[in-house]
């Protein structure tokens, strides 16, 4: 497994990456993991591979927009290595898990009909890794009985995470908590922790970090592509649904 993340200069995000894949390998003992970015550290993705006959690469991203449309692709343009890429991590419902998972550990109750959820993603210029953080929010909000689950984004889109909250607020939520879905801490998870505890908001969750769910999530990426890969070899027809659908 070639895991790839985005890559920061807030040495914070690599520690993430790093301490997720530390558990992938501690639930999967033998297997070969290693990390590779698409920005600002090393090894790159070609430099991960470079070594490699044969690869399953797993995005650590959240949504697919342009880093696995665009960059992975071209990244994988001149590679040698025979390489199947997995989808994004998200969406998935143990994502949804892994949010509340954060929530709880900052005091939120789950669930909690006087409480407002502002969900946060970092927002994208693809319309479509928007629309994905919506149905989320849609589909938790069936779920929970929460006063409300509604959508900012710190970038490219709006309501800004500010805006979010003061709008729940004018609504009339009684409590209003923040849900970063973040993968690591830096520069947005720092600004939306300040911005929408200064527009009201009752406590901010913790970036998603190496959660457990995220771990199962990973491994059930790698399995799906590594079975299609063995399929594509083959000519078996292999279905693969990953586990927790």
């Amino acid at each position: 497994m070639v895991a790839v993340a985005h890559g920061s200069r807030d040495p914070r995000a690599a520690a993430v990456a790093e301490a997720l894949l530390h558990r992938v390998r501690l639930a999967r003992p033998g297997l070969d993991v290693r990390v590779s970015y698409l920005d600002h550290v090393r090894p790159a993705l070609t430099e991960a591979l470079a070594p490699l006959a044969e690869a399953v690469v797993v995005p650590l991203l959240l949504t697919a927009a342009y880093h696995s449309k665009v960059d992975i692709p071209g990244a994988l343009a001149g590679v040698g290595a025979r390489v199947e890429v997995s989808p994004t991590l998200g969406p998935d419902p143990l994502l949804t898990a892994a949010l509340e998972r954060r929530l709880a550990e900052a005091g939120a109750v789950v669930g909690d009909p006087e409480t407002a959820v502002v969900l946060v993603s970092a927002g994208s210029s693809d319309a479509s890794a928007n629309s994905t953080v919506r149905t989320i929010a849609r589909e938790w909000a069936r779920a929970r009985p929460w006063w409300a689950v509604t959508t900012a984004f710190a970038s490219a889109s709006g309501p800004r995470p500010a805006e979010a909250v003061a709008m729940v607020r004018a609504a009339g939520a009684p409590r209003v908590v923040v849900a970063p879905y973040l993968l690591a801490p830096g520069f947005f998870a720092d600004k939306v922790a300040r911005e929408t505890l200064a527009a009201g908001a009752d406590l901010v969750a913790d970036s998603l970090g190496p959660a457990p769910e995220l771990v199962r999530i990973v491994l059930d990426r790698y399995d799906a592509a590594a079975a299609q890969s063995t399929s594509q070899r083959t000519g078996l027809s292999v279905s693969c649904v990953p586990s927790g659908r």
